[in-house]
């Protein structure tokens, strides 16, 4: 099977190509600039404008998409790049697509999860036989988190916000899987092991890294804040991944990420 990975640049998409070519798929995959690999066949594409799509759809049986622009142009790229993906996967007769999104987009009041949340609705009102997979936050990002919230010396954080990372490579594993079964037409959730609270994630990065950084207690307001201590970033779908945030610590600092 030929599959279309946009996106393949971006931290899922670089555990997701070799699973994918281990698992016996002809893989193309795209991003925004052209890329050089001597291993998987890479198109330059842009979901904001449709420049590219044609091309990198032809011939392609399935589509993993994870593209997505959190930061800017998010509309424009995450919901009608979504919409010019599918009209062009139709077009080429694509029998499934695979869209990645993230638990809790029905659940939390933030613009980016909105946003993601459409994109799901395009997908599942589309043409193209579909699959959708929301997974919870990578460790790598919890710590990026926690690094840009440590910035003035102490760690600031509402104490009893949830969140239950996920490996980025046991949510490719399973997105092959998706792949292999073929359309569900159904939203399916996949989480880390472990619900932390803030604090607890703090103590434990802290911990691995030999910090003596304060958590400096600050409780996010209103319907945001509600949300997130409520569980909002999480799910009690069962499988899980088994990777937890101690381990991530222990194979970036070494030790076990707890004392």
């Amino acid at each position: 099977m030929r599959v279309l990975v946009t996106g393949a640049s971006g931290r899922l998409g670089r555990e997701v190509l070799p699973r994918l070519r281990d698992g016996g798929f002809v893989v193309r995959a795209v991003s925004r600039h052209p890329r050089e690999n001597s291993t998987v066949e890479w198109l330059a594409a842009d979901l904001a404008t449709g420049a590219g799509l044609a091309e990198a759809l032809d011939g392609v049986e399935a589509v993993l998409h994870l593209a997505s622009s959190p930061s800017r142009r998010t509309h424009e790229v995450d919901v009608l790049g979504t919409r010019r993906l599918l009209v062009a996967a139709d077009r080429a007769g694509v029998a499934h697509l695979v869209y990645v999104s993230i638990v809790g987009v029905d659940r939390v009041p933030l613009g980016y999860y909105r946003h993601k949340l459409a994109a799901e609705q395009v997908v599942a009102a589309g043409p193209v036989p579909w699959s959708v997979l929301r997974a919870t936050q990578f460790p790598e990002f919890l710590e990026e988190m926690l690094r840009g919230a440590s910035r003035l010396g102490p760690v600031i954080g509402d104490p009893a916000v949830l969140a239950q990372p996920v490996d980025a490579g046991e949510v490719a594993d399973r997105l092959v899987a998706m792949l292999a079964a073929g359309p569900s037409y159904a939203i399916a959730e996949f989480a880390g092991p472990q619900v932390l609270r803030f604090d607890a994630a703090v103590q434990a990065w802290r911990d691995a890294r030999r910090s003596h950084r304060p958590l400096l207690p600050v409780r996010i307001p209103g319907r945001l804040g509600r949300a997130l201590r409520s569980g909002g970033l999480t799910t009690t779908v069962t499988p899980t991944g088994t990777r937890t945030w101690a381990d991530h610590l222990a194979d970036t600092y070494g030790g076990t990420g707890r004392r």
